[in-house]
């Protein structure tokens, strides 16, 4: 890994960061700096920006370049759950443990690793024959994604999703009760100064987040939910249930695991402690999805039930009222 850090002097002038970026670093190519921008790996003022931001006079600019490794985009053999298929797109129920798209740390065994090898008629995303990530899961977040099988249907479903016109909904298992049975999490979100894996609600170099949520199940010691994003940041559903005193249950970066022990719950430790020894992951489930098709342009939607963890925790949290 290489950091480096520039600032912005008054004689320069770029109408873009990642511009400014490739002139200091010019044996990085530009499509690449984008990508680092995009994954919090440049920043600006310790805050996170777009490639299009205007550099000015002062700015403090950091750039972190993950230790590079030589790869290949290789098909393997992996099953997926094909909830949907056609000629311009596939959508994925996809399983928890599994990791998108290649980085560091998951070289293979990876989504786009199994749609090489399921998917034949990739038509050119970018000039190259590969899969046209719409939208992105975490790896321990499971359920529905939607995959482009070409450019024109990549660019269409991008534009869809900045403008918020796809929907997408989750089921997720909260420890405590929200305070209301209906409401809006409105609280903008950044990338935390202390880890910079993280995201957190702040006021420094942020951008406006809000989630819908509504109460489907209430129980002893927590609630099932049924939220919707307005946005989608990074983690912005975890992030927000966290801000709120009520993290996702057994999420393990925030607060998900240590709420359940921190006191709150005396009299149902034996519990959360089942829930907790049941569950290797956060209960978070992406269970339906509704878009404009690409080319029908008419509206299709797509629902995945709960896996088998989660029915098992919901199940636990129903016996025990």
């Amino acid at each position: 890994m290489k950091e480096y850090s520039f600032t912005v002097d008054e004689s320069e002038s770029f109408r873009r960061l990642d511009l400014y970026v490739h002139s200091k670093l010019s044996d990085i190519s530009r499509t690449y700096i984008q990508k680092l921008i995009a994954s919090g790996n440049i920043t600006v003022n310790d805050g996170e920006v777009r490639g299009s931001y205007r550099p000015s006079p002062g700015d403090e600019i950091e750039v972190i370049v993950p230790e590079a490794r030589e790869f290949h985009l290789v098909a393997e053999d992996i099953p997926l759950d094909v909830v949907h298929e056609d000629e311009e797109l596939i959508v994925i129920n996809k399983p928890v443990g599994m990791v998108v798209h290649p980085a560091p740390g998951h070289w293979d065994g990876t989504l786009v690793n199994a749609l090489l090898h399921h998917v034949k008629d990739f038509r050119g995303i970018g000039g190259q024959i590969r899969p046209g990530l719409v939208h992105r899961l975490d790896k321990d977040t499971s359920g529905l994604l939607v995959v482009a099988k070409s450019d024109k249907s990549l660019y269409y479903l991008s534009d869809e999703m900045k403008e918020r016109r796809i929907k997408r909904k989750y089921i997720a298992f909260i420890w405590g009760h929200m305070p209301a049975d209906e409401g809006t999490i409105e609280a903008p979100i950044g990338r935390s100064r202390r880890d910079r894996t993280k995201m957190t609600v702040t006021e420094a170099n942020s951008r406006p987040s809000i989630t819908d949520y509504k109460v489907k199940s209430r129980y002893n010691i927590g609630q099932k939910l049924e939220l919707s994003l307005q946005t989608g940041r990074t983690h912005q559903i975890r992030v927000h249930l966290s801000h709120v005193g009520h993290p996702v249950i057994g999420d393990p970066d925030y607060g998900g695991r240590e709420t359940a022990m921190a006191g709150i719950f005396d009299q149902y430790r034996p519990i959360a402690s089942r829930i907790l020894n049941s569950l290797s992951r956060q209960a978070l489930h992406a269970y339906k999805l509704s878009f404009k098709h690409p080319v029908s342009k008419l509206l299709v939607s797509f629902e995945s039930e709960l896996p088998q963890d989660l029915r098992k925790i919901e199940d636990i949290l129903e016996s025990e009222g």
